[in-house]
């Protein structure tokens, strides 16, 4: 029994191609990317060209809608796991690309060319529409799998038979070439309309676009429907010849994904062991491997919905950290280790889990201060976002803590001192929240000529670590874990100087220096000895903050917004001084002020000095 897909090609204006010549152009491209051609498929190729014109009798109704339109619950995860296909597709063949389009009045005039009153007329005339659907649902398979590919017309016929189709056919994915639904020229509302959500018996639809298809208007299709995945391509035709079906069928990226349609993947690999070797991890990568690991210990305490949110964004922030680590050791042609190798997820194969971490060790109670505070006040799901209760991180954090061979006590205190830190700023009764120092990330990374971060005393192996930021960014899960915490514990008049410039925000500005407070905070809790390090790059940030005012009072209006925030950042910075004298978290002795523990300043020569007194 053939199990392989019905191909479905639905042609667009003009004659038909009654010849069929598009199944060369489109075995031709299949072969040179290494798929079998058409001949053991079953092929439909339905000729409408006749009752576009008008001239089919008799006249039947409309077909009617077969696709049943979900809600609540069953619509969110049936829509989950048509993201998740799609994703799979995008992971093979490359990144969604919409494109801008062109003018309306571009399109508008490319539709007045006689062959696309054709679009006009099944778009606008339901008799037309009537007979162009019902003549290609007599010649479809009444179940089974089915593969669409559409040109020009042919996809605005695709998109209208999509919710109409028999029940038992599931379109195993649709491919739809120089598409004009995006137009804005022609009248698609009751078409589109009825494509609110993917229909349940639709695996996956991409489209492909030629960046110089004027019938295509320069662009995708997510315009108008948005939970598809738009392609650009370039054939090397202009105008009219680049919306040619035979451009577009030879094209590889085109050959690629029918083929992958009817035939799935080329690849003949088999699962082999990991070669990945017992070697030591960097401290970025320990950073990482800690965010991801309490990000699925607090996923393993959630359920239903919430929980197979969780799961989902998972696979998409440890599949991309993971390409990023591996291709760090890779690029600078060191082994990886299996901690880091272990975390890929083939975001290819839908149906791939992120696997949980490996337990992170070698860290001590004293360097994970600011790694664990850093967690607690920022979202390890980032960039998506999902509420969890404060009580589930908490299990989570102490659970964490166990793990690293640490009391679980240690996960409500830091929680309780990231609490009091943001008291200390805000007032009494603070709910803890998310940080938004996410947001302010590359304005400090700027101001600070790279945050300075040779001075990272909480982050040991700022070499390391330096690297790690340059190849993630200062946003995302791990690069903004890292610069995050970077700010945190690194010391000295460059991170001072960035912290008080007027690019940061008063509100970014509050995040850092509450967490800076917190770290004083947490180490007091843990019977730590306290860090001069906090108060000495407060006072800094006092000086620079006080000095930047004066700079730009004497010329700037009176009530100038900068000037407002620059009086903001003062009183933040002076509240926290105040309390870390009140709770003695200050310097306590001459020792301390003159010693190591004093940051000090980066000088232009390289050398390193005192701040002065």
């Amino acid at each position: 029994m053939n199990t392989q897909p019905t191909l479905v090609f639905l042609h667009g204006v003009g004659s038909g191609d009654p010849d069929d010549s598009w199944v060369v152009h489109l075995e031709r491209g299949l072969a040179e990317v290494g798929y079998p051609g058409l001949s053991d498929l079953r092929v439909v190729a339905p000729k409408y060209a006749r009752a576009l014109r008008g001239v089919d009798k008799p006249i039947p109704p409309l077909p009617g809608v077969t696709s049943t339109r979900l809600s609540g619950d069953d619509a969110r995860v049936q829509r989950r796991d048509y993201e998740k296909r799609t994703a799979a597709i995008e992971s093979r063949f490359g990144r969604h690309n919409p494109g801008n389009g062109i003018p309306v009045y571009a399109p508008r005039a490319v539709v007045d060319i006689p062959f696309l009153a054709q679009v006009k007329n099944f778009t606008s005339n339901r008799d037309v529409r009537a007979m162009v659907l019902d003549r290609i649902l007599h010649q479809l398979p009444s179940e089974g799998e089915i593969v669409i590919v559409a040109h020009s017309l042919g996809s605005v016929i695709a998109a209208d038979l999509l919710p109409r189709l028999p029940k038992a056919v599931t379109v195993a994915g649709m491919v739809t070439i120089g598409s004009p639904l995006a137009t804005g020229a022609i009248d698609v509302r009751d078409i589109v309309g009825k494509l609110d959500d993917p229909p349940q018996h639709l695996r996956w639809w991409v489209n492909v676009w030629d960046s110089a298809d004027v019938i295509a208007a320069m662009r995708g299709l997510s315009s108008q429907i948005p939970w598809l995945l738009d392609f650009r391509i370039r054939t090397g035709a202009v105008a009219l010849g680049a919306h040619s079906a035979e451009r577009y069928l030879g094209h590889p990226i085109v050959a690629r994904i029918i083929g992958f349609a009817l035939h799935g993947s080329l690849s003949r690999e088999v699962a082999i062991t990991s070669r990945a070797i017992n070697v030591s991890l960097d401290p970025a990568e320990r950073y990482a491997l800690l965010a991801l690991r309490y990000a699925h210990l607090l996923k393993d305490r959630l359920d239903g919905d919430t929980r197979a949110r969780c799961e989902g964004a998972l696979r998409h922030i440890q599949s991309q950290d993971a390409q990023q680590l591996i291709s760090m050791r890779s690029d600078a042609n060191r082994p990886c280790p299996e901690a880091i190798e272990r975390l890929s997820v083939d975001l290819g194969d839908p149906e791939s889990v992120a696997r949980t971490p490996m337990t992170v060790a070698g860290f001590d109670r004293d360097e994970l201060v600011v790694p664990l505070l850093v967690l607690a006040a920022s979202n390890v799901f980032d960039p998506f976002e999902i509420q969890i209760s404060r009580a589930k991180q908490v299990e989570a954090m102490k659970n964490l803590c166990v793990e690293l061979g640490l009391k679980s006590q240690l996960g409500t205190d830091v929680f309780e001192a990231t609490k009091q830190g943001q008291s200390v700023l805000r007032g009494p009764g603070t709910l803890i929240r998310w940080a938004v120092v996410g947001a302010g990330l590359g304005a400090i990374v700027v101001a600070t000529g790279g945050l300075a971060l040779a001075a990272a005393p909480g982050l040991a192996g700022a070499a390391a670590i330096t690297s790690a930021l340059a190849a993630f960014g200062p946003g995302g899960m791990v690069g903004g874990l890292l610069t995050a915490g970077t700010l945190v514990s690194a010391g000295g008049g460059t991170v001072a100087y960035g912290l008080a410039n007027v690019s940061v925000s008063a509100e970014v500005f509050e995040d850092v220096v509450e967490r800076r407070v917190a770290t004083a905070i947490l180490r007091k809790m843990s019977g730590l000895e306290p860090d001069a390090a906090v108060w000495f790059t407060l006072t800094e940030v006092e000086i620079e903050l006080r000095r930047e005012h004066e700079r730009l009072d004497e010329y700037s209006d009176r009530n100038a917004p900068s000037l407002r925030a620059l009086k903001k950042k003062i009183a933040i910075v002076e509240r926290a001084l105040r309390f870390l004298l009140s709770e003695s978290l200050g310097p306590q002795t001459t020792e301390e002020v003159e010693g190591s523990k004093r940051p000090q300043l980066q000088l232009e020569s390289g050398e390193q000095g005192q701040p002065s007194t």
